[in-house]
């Protein structure tokens, strides 16, 4: 298969962020045949080019289902994941991890020519002391204390034997910072602050003081943007893992200067320590382990998808965050389950 046309794409978890992002970009690539989304749900979403199935990857049983999906594809990006629910550990290990093991157990029985998974910024290992920014090749050890960075983690190792069980596959594995777009913005609302958390207090002039804290320092991708890159990867013939993120990093600084709020510097112990009590009474589903590992992420080097895939951001990490408060604010969403829209307060 010539990388530069693909016949038909299988796109895992094609309802949420990245998905609906990636299959309309498909959709509309002179390269690409055909386009099939699969989620747990189909969507109401009409988009020319693309077909929609139904597939559970966390539920036992579904294999026979998934492998006549991806039988006949020549390439399969697998996005499907799930953040929570944050208190059961072992309810989202079934869908990321086992989930993840048989999407590629199906693409290695089909033979599938190229598998693109979305790995995170989330599986690197904390970043060097300096804050260098780091390449792909910085281990891939995750944070311990955070469900969602140790199955990105752990999952680079299954990819590591799948590589060298399959080497006919072309494997890539794309690492993003966080991904935002105004489309995104209730589900992500939903996901770190809690579902009746009202949009409205994200507006400027009632956010006088932000506080900040030691490790408040990170990147941020407009999910347009990381969807271009998926493209260009999957008809490119490129192998390996690609850092993604855009310009600059964001800190408290930044972040102030946007939301016209002053910076008050607090002990991120003391901001930890209000996250965990809201956490364990279930008033915000965001753990306190999560918090502990983006202090700790890495700032990416991106130079290599720069060259590679010749992919530049079209969005600064600005524009990026400000759409993603936008949408909060309007209650923002897609017409799928996962990104359905909502304005609260």
């Amino acid at each position: 298969m010539n990388p530069s046309t693909i016949s038909r794409v299988v796109v895992t978890g094609a309802t949420g962020n990245v998905g609906t992002s990636l299959v309309r970009a498909l959709a509309g690539e002179p390269g690409v045949g055909s386009v099939l989304g699969l989620a747990r749900r189909r969507p109401d979403l009409d988009i020319p080019g693309v077909e929609w199935a139904e597939v559970d990857l966390s539920r036992e049983g579904d294999e026979p289902r998934l492998a006549r999906y991806v039988a006949d594809a020549d390439a399969v990006v697998h996005l499907a994941w799930r953040f929570g629910p944050t208190h059961d550990p072992v309810e989202t290990w079934r869908t990321n991890v086992l989930g993840s093991v048989r999407v590629f157990d199906a693409v290695a029985a089909a033979r599938v020519p190229a598998l693109v998974y979305a790995s995170s910024v989330g599986a690197y290992s904390p970043g060097p002391p300096s804050g260098a920014p780091v390449s792909e090749a910085w281990p891939t050890h995750g944070w311990p204390g955070a469900a969602y960075t140790r199955e990105k983690a752990y999952l680079e190792r299954v990819l590591d034997t799948f590589e060298r069980d399959h080497p006919l596959t072309r494997v890539v594995r794309m690492r993003p910072a966080f991904l935002f777009k105004e489309e995104s913005a209730s589900e992500q609302r939903r996901i770190f602050a809690g579902r009746f958390f009202p949009g409205q207090l994200m507006r400027p002039e009632l956010l006088p003081l932000l506080p900040e804290f030691e490790g408040l320092r990170f990147q941020i991708l407009h999910t347009e943007d990381a969807a271009d890159a998926y493209r260009r990867a999957l008809l490119r013939d490129v192998r390996g893992a690609f850092n993604l993120a855009a310009e600059p990093v964001i800190d408290g600084t930044t972040l102030g200067g946007m939301l016209h709020a002053r910076p008050v510097r607090v002990p991120a112990g003391a901001v930890r320590g209000a996250l965990s009590a809201a956490w364990h009474l279930r008033l915000v589903p965001a753990s306190p382990g999560l918090f502990d590992a983006m202090r700790h992420m890495p700032v990416l080097a991106t130079e290599r998808a720069r060259q590679e895939l010749e992919w530049t951001p079209s969005r600064s990490s600005q524009e990026a965050l400000e759409a993603f408060l936008r949408g909060v604010r309007g209650g923002a969403g897609d017409e799928t389950r996962p990104l359905a829209g909502r304005r609260v307060g």
